[in-house]
C-alpha cells in the first residue's frame, strides 16, 4: 500500500514520528481485509472487534517529509481467534521499519476472545 509522508506525520526536524509507522501499519491491516472482502464496519455492525494484542517493532531507518513509502501487511500465523501480520515499512527497496503484529478477534459485547467470523476464517484456511 503506497503512502506520502506529508508534514503532520513528522517531528519538528522532519522525520515520521515513531508512532505514525503503526498508523501506516494500520491502514495496511484494514486495506488487507478490504481486499478480502470485508471493513472494519461490517465486522463491529456484526459484534466483532479486531485489537492489537502484542506488537513488536524494530526501525532501521527514517522516513522524511514528501518520501514515498510502500507498506505491507501478511499473514505470518494463525489459530482459532489470533493472527500475527509481518509488516514492515519500505522506502523504494529499502526496510525503515519492520514488525510483528498480533490481532486478536474478540466478541465486542463481551470484549472476549471468539473465534473468526467465517469470512475471515476462509481466507485464512485457504
Amino acid at each position: 500500500m503506497p503512502i506520502r509522508v506529508y508534514i503532520e506525520d513528522t517531528d519538528a526536524g522532519g522525520i515520521v514520528y515513531y508512532v505514525n509507522y503503526f498508523k501506516y501499519m494500520e491502514r495496511a491491516r484494514s486495506e488487507w481485509l478490504r481486499h478480502h472482502g470485508m471493513t472494519q464496519r461490517e465486522l463491529l455492525d456484526a459484534g466483532i472487534q479486531l485489537v492489537v494484542h502484542r506488537l513488536e517493532c524494530r526501525y532501521a531507518k527514517p522516513a522524511r517529509l514528501d518520501d514515498e513509502l510502500s507498506v505491507s501487511a501478511v499473514v505470518a500465523s494463525h489459530g482459532r481467534c489470533r493472527m500475527r501480520f509481518a509488516q514492515a515499512v519500505w522506502r523504494g527497496g529499502e526496510p525503515l521499519c519492520e514488525a510483528r503484529v498480533d490481532i486478536a478477534c474478540l466478541d465486542a459485547a463481551r470484549l472476549r476472545p471468539t473465534s473468526w467470523p467465517q469470512a475471515i476464517a476462509s481466507v485464512l484456511n485457504g
